[in-house]
C-alpha cells in the first residue's frame, strides 16, 4: 500500500499573504464563496497600564493555512449516504460528483469545514490535492505559490520523521477526531488547541 500523502505547514514562516488560497481558487476556478484552502488569523492578548504608568502587553497574532487534511479517519466519507466521498490508496480523499446529491452531510461532519457546497453545480467540492498536478510530477498549486515556503507536501511518514507529529493548534480542532495527515511547525506565539486566549478574527473568510 502506498504511503499516505500529507501537508506540512510552518507557522513561523507564514505571513498571511493568502497566496496559497488564491492559487487554489484560481487553479480550480472556484466560484465566489467556495474556498478549498483558507488562511485563518488567530489573535489575542492585551495592553496593561501598571500603577507606575508603565505599559506592558502580551498581544499575539499568527496565521494558519488550512484545507482538507485527507484524514486517516475521514468523517466526511463515513457520513456520505451515497459513497460519493471516498479515499484513494495514497490517502487522498476525493468526491465522485456523479454520486453526490448535495446533502451537505460531509460539510457538517468535517471539523475543518473542508467540503464546501458549490451552489452552481449543486454538489459538494473540496481540495483534491491537485491530483492532476501530482500525476504530472508537480506540486499542488498552494504549495507552489507560497512565497515564504511555509507550505510543503509529501509522504506523511517522511514529514513526521523530519518535522514531528504536531497536528493541532488553536483555532484548529483536536487532531484525534479524524487523525489528519498534517504536520504543523507552530509559530512561536501559537496557542494550544482549545485555547481561549485568543479568537479567530476573520471568521467570514474561513
Amino acid at each position: 500500500m502506498a504511503n499516505k500523502l500529507g501537508f506540512y505547514f510552518n507557522g513561523g514562516a507564514c505571513t498571511g499573504c493568502k497566496a496559497c488560497q488564491i492559487a487554489c481558487k484560481d487553479k480550480s476556478d472556484l466560484p465566489i464563496g467556495v474556498n478549498w484552502r483558507r488562511v485563518a488569523e488567530y489573535t489575542g492578548g492585551e495592553w496593561v497600564t501598571n500603577p507606575d504608568g508603565s505599559v506592558v502587553q502580551n498581544v499575539f497574532a499568527y496565521y494558519t493555512s488550512m484545507a482538507c487534511n485527507h484524514c486517516e479517519n475521514p468523517i466526511c466519507a463515513e457520513v456520505c449516504p451515497t459513497q460519493a466521498m471516498f479515499k484513494r490508496e495514497d490517502g487522498v480523499v476525493m468526491i465522485d460528483e456523479s454520486k453526490c446529491i448535495g446533502c451537505r452531510y460531509c460539510e457538517w461532519a468535517c471539523p475543518y469545514g473542508a467540503p464546501q457546497f458549490n451552489e452552481e453545480a449543486g454538489v459538494m467540492t473540496k481540495c483534491n490535492f491537485c491530483q492532476d498536478y501530482l500525476a504530472e510530477g508537480k506540486s499542488p498549486a498552494c504549495v507552489a505559490a507560497c512565497p515564504s515556503r511555509a507550505l510543503f507536501f509529501g509522504e506523511i511518514d517522511t514529514l513526521r520523521a523530519e518535522h514531528g507529529t504536531l497536528a493541532e493548534i488553536a483555532p484548529l480542532p483536536p487532531a484525534d477526531i479524524t487523525n489528519p495527515n498534517l504536520v504543523i511547525q507552530p509559530h512561536h506565539h501559537a496557542r494550544a488547541v482549545g485555547s481561549t486566549a485568543g479568537k479567530l478574527i476573520n471568521p467570514e473568510e474561513v
